[in-house]
């Protein structure tokens, strides 16, 4: 029987209808089990399990404590599809208080990142040891703020009901990244010299297209969502990355950019297909056109657009990633020892440092393990 998109379209606002499925998905006991080591309360889970003597040079010393909003928030839908509503709620929770105590904002924005376990107030961010300069050193990214971890936490508290800090997301967005059609990227850099980021990703105006919508904010839907549309290439059936800061189309292939509008209905199962042949790697996908590997994370939603759009592939995809279970029950980020993404970063080590590729790492990854187990329920959470 083939698989529709009725049958595993199932979004938001169903996420906490499906407890009788949590045994079928190994992951579960996985973060339940971290997040208990973290403590009581408020919490959010590390993005990587940094093992000590990992060898991902400022890899592993910046990810070492950091607890992404975007890994977080994907990790508490992921617990809401398992019927684990208490534990989704924790993250939840911590993340309205990140906002509503930031160190030195009060206008309703999220920073990237914060420092894993329990959220403290005022909300504490990630850190590093820098042992050349000999100080306590932060990433310019991570203490910064892009429009599509916001969207995430938003989608996460709107299924929660928690829709006062989703709404306070929104009002920031529309005064301070609001841009002549969809938003901008958002902030990057130290809290006394942040630069605002006018580059537009497709990804994250599929994901703020998403959140305004399960929140009931039209206008701000369809501004985003008209964004998302126009880097469609009827040509090639493929959505661009989005537009460089001078406004010029990025034409980058990227996983999340070609796969998320199909799952947020503003694609077709033709430009979701279209993205997985330019990226396929054997049984996966790479993060983009620019990858020579597989992405697990990648792999794990792309297998739930095929699954939602019933084509066996899916299962191929999902065995590659049940191959690439950590030890401590994570998805790994990537097949390989790493992974280029076509991207790069801003200075991780020390400030007014030359940007530095974006590559991704073989350790067990919070997102790759709750795309995966989203990816076995069939539960899409960008889906209306």
């Amino acid at each position: 029987m083939s698989l529709t998109r009725r049958s595993f379209g199932i979004g938001v606002a169903a996420l906490a209808a499906a407890p009788a499925r949590a045994a079928e998905v190994p992951f579960v006991a996985a973060l339940l089990g971290q997040m208990a080591a973290l403590g009581d309360g408020p919490v959010l889970l590390n993005s990587y399990l940094i093992e000590p003597g990992a060898r991902g040079d400022a890899f592993d010393l910046t990810q070492a404590d950091a607890a992404y909003v975007y890994d977080n928030a994907l990790a508490g839908l992921f617990l809401l599809a398992a019927g684990q509503r208490a534990a989704a709620l924790r993250i939840g929770q911590a993340l309205a208080l990140a906002q509503a105590h930031d160190r030195k904002f009060t206008d309703g924005r999220l920073r990237n990142a914060y420092a894993a376990g329990v959220m403290s107030t005022p909300a504490k961010l990630p850190g590093f040891w820098d042992k050349k300069a000999g100080q306590w050193d932060e990433d310019p990214y991570q203490v910064g703020t892009d429009t599509g971890p916001m969207a995430w936490a938003m989608l996460l508290w709107v299924a929660l009901g928690m829709k006062a800090p989703a709404d306070n997301a929104g009002h920031f967005l529309d005064a301070a990244l609001r841009a002549p059609s969809g938003y901008y990227g958002g902030f990057y850099g130290f809290d006394n010299a942040q630069q605002r980021l006018l580059w537009q990703s497709t990804e994250q105006n599929t994901d703020l297209a998403a959140a305004f919508r399960a929140l009931g904010r039209p206008e701000d839907e369809a501004h985003a969502a008209a964004f998302v549309r126009a880097m469609y290439n009827a040509k090639t059936r493929e959505f661009g990355s989005g537009t460089t800061p001078d406004g010029h189309k990025n034409t980058l292939l990227a996983a999340d950019a070609g796969l998320w509008p199909y799952l947020a209905g503003l694609g077709d199962a033709a430009s979701a297909l279209a993205a997985i042949n330019a990226l396929q790697h054997g049984a996966g996908i790479g993060f983009s056109t620019a990858s020579k590997g597989i992405w697990l994370e990648g792999t794990g939603f792309a297998a739930l657009a095929l699954r939602q759009m019933g084509n066996a592939l899916a299962a191929q995809f999902l065995q590659t990633v049940r191959a690439n279970v950590s030890p401590r029950g994570y998805v790994y980020a990537t097949v390989a020892a790493s992974m280029a993404t076509g991207l790069s970063v801003g200075p991780a080590l020390r400030k007014n440092q030359q940007e530095q590729a974006f590559t991704y790492y073989r350790r067990p990854a919070l997102s790759a393990t709750s795309w995966a187990g989203l990816a076995m329920l069939g539960v899409n959470p960008l889906a209306g």
